[in-house]
């Protein structure tokens, strides 16, 4: 298993196909597996946030969502095969189950952004089944977590944002024995279609982050991290090549 290390923390250097194989492993071997698609902001956070970084340590899988991390990883001089994102994983993973009849569970976003997303997702995959759902806003989680060990999905989607999803899945969901848990961020709304992507090619160009940036320029003071990352990267690049 091919690795690259990136500010202390290990990215999966694979493609969208080996990735779909790897969580059909972790589901038949049905030891709880947690899967996070990174970004640079995640692994900014996880330099600040000790309890994240736990988080991305003890990940069975982690992929290079944001295109910053394909950046630093040529930079580092060990170039990652392709970007894998939190979407284009899910998608993959919804193709796959109407073979593998894999069974979902959809935890995150705000009230009926779910059910729309879960409603769009049976309509196009008819062999999908989609256990439960709940939206991301609750403080009591007893009810969900039971009715999550009651369900049995293989797959849990948890969309409660950057760092709170992760460790949300390290603390309460993983005890449920559950075998794949993945924090899909604001994957659901665009399921739902609340959100539209990029065009198609802008995501080819690595352009993704400019469209986003272009439809919620409330966005900026969240991208200044792109560049903060990728100097932290070239410096941990310098130190490295002195010793």
């Amino acid at each position: 298993m091919n690795r690259v290390s990136i500010l202390g923390i290990e990215i999966d250097d694979l493609d969208l196909q080996e990735a779909v194989n790897r969580i059909n492993g972790y589901i038949e071997k049905g030891q709880p597996s947690m899967v996070v698609t990174a970004n640079p902001e995640m692994i900014m956070l996880a330099e600040a946030d000790r309890e994240f970084r736990e988080c991305l340590q003890q990940a069975r899988m982690v992929t290079a969502d944001g295109i910053g991390l394909v950046i630093a990883a040529k930079i580092l001089g060990t170039p990652l095969r392709q970007r894998v994102t939190g979407i284009d994983l899910v998608t993959a993973l919804f193709e796959n189950a109407e073979n593998k009849k894999h069974r979902f569970y959809f935890v995150g976003a705000r009230p009926g952004v779910a059910e729309k997303a879960a409603e769009n997702i049976r309509n196009r995959y008819p062999g999908v089944t989609i256990a439960g759902l709940h939206h991301g806003y609750f403080e009591d989680d007893s009810h969900l977590i039971s009715d999550i060990a009651e369900k049995k999905p293989d797959i849990l989607l948890v969309a409660l944002g950057m760092g709170r999803q992760e460790k949300w899945i390290k603390d309460r969901v993983q005890k449920t024995g559950v075998p794949v848990s993945i924090g899909v961020g604001g994957s659901f709304d665009v399921l739902a279609g609340e959100v539209k992507r990029a065009p198609v090619w802008m995501r080819k160009a690595g352009l993704e982050w400019l469209y986003r940036l272009i439809k919620q320029p409330s966005r900026f003071i969240r991208m200044l991290q792109l560049p903060r990352f990728l100097i932290a990267v070239a410096v941990s690049r310098i130190f490295s090549c002195r010793q």
